[in-house]
């Protein structure tokens, strides 16, 4: 196939790398260069949230007809809003996308053709996009190494990511601040560099994904204040049975997890 990637940090610049390993014409792109698309079966947009729509609309007249275009931000409702009433006068097709994988460093300098290896791909398709574009994303995603192609809808996209990926980072973002973590050397082991590594996220493309999921962050956030507000009230109260039954739930909660991945894994295989 052939792919265009626009943006160039560490995502674009992986799916370049990806797309190449695969043996797929591949081409990247700066966000401000002068560009004809009309070439590209696949084109892929890996910019920050707000600059995605503008860069479409600006360079659409260049892409040719049948073209998949697929934005890989971490926020998909405003995008799939903002192109749902234009579907019958355009000749190319919009999927939301995101690739379930990533560092902690970010840039072109860090970017890998296996970054994608095993990882998940969520696609949210509009309805009325038909089966052969996803048909044809599904293949090329897979070719750069996606072991699982997930479909969903935008909104519960953004619900399940506010806590898998963004509460995440919110959390990690306030543990790090924490003044001890001044003297963490000689003190630490794999708790502390779980809970710190993903706790320096770049300030500008964190706050637009923040900002533009806040609902469903902040509504995430509160049920995880909540569970910690327990714990520090039983704390405060030298209450060793309450602390010890929220640990069980903890248990019992992953242990769950723990099952219905078995489970999917069996049915997978």
């Amino acid at each position: 196939m052939n792919v265009a990637i626009a943006g160039l940090g560490l995502i674009g610049g992986s799916f370049l790398e990806a797309s190449k390993r695969a043996g797929h014409t591949a081409t990247g792109f700066h966000h401000d260069d002068e560009a004809d698309f009309s070439s590209a079966d696949i084109i892929i947009v890996a910019m920050p949230p707000l600059a995605i729509e503008p860069w479409i609309r600006a360079h659409s007249r260049t892409f040719k007809d049948g073209a998949a275009v697929v934005d890989v931000c971490g926020v998909k409702r405003p995008l799939f809003e903002a192109f749902r009433n234009d579907y019958a006068t355009r000749k190319w097709h919009f999927v939301g996308g995101h690739p379930m994988a990533g560092k902690e460093v970010g840039g072109f300098a860090n970017a890998t053709p296996d970054l994608f290896d095993g990882a998940s791909m969520i696609l949210t398709p509009h309805p009325f996009t038909g089966r052969a574009p996803l048909d044809t994303l599904e293949e090329y995603f897979r070719s750069v190494g996606f072991a699982k192609i997930v479909i969903t809808s935008p909104e519960h996209h953004d619900e399940m990511i506010a806590f898998t990926s963004q509460l995440c980072h919110a959390i990690s973002s306030a543990y790090i601040r924490e003044p001890l973590a001044a003297e963490h050397d000689g003190y630490s082991a794999g708790s502390f560099r779980d809970m710190a590594r993903v706790g320096a996220p770049d300030p500008d493309v964190w706050t637009e994904l923040f900002m533009l999921n806040r609902d469903n962050l902040a509504a995430v956030l509160v049920r995880y204040i909540e569970r910690l507000e327990n714990l520090r009230e039983a704390l405060s109260a030298g209450d060793a049975k309450r602390i010890h039954a929220t640990l069980e739930e903890g248990v019992a909660s992953k242990a769950r997890l723990r099952r219905r991945a078995e489970a999917a894994a069996g049915a997978e295989g």
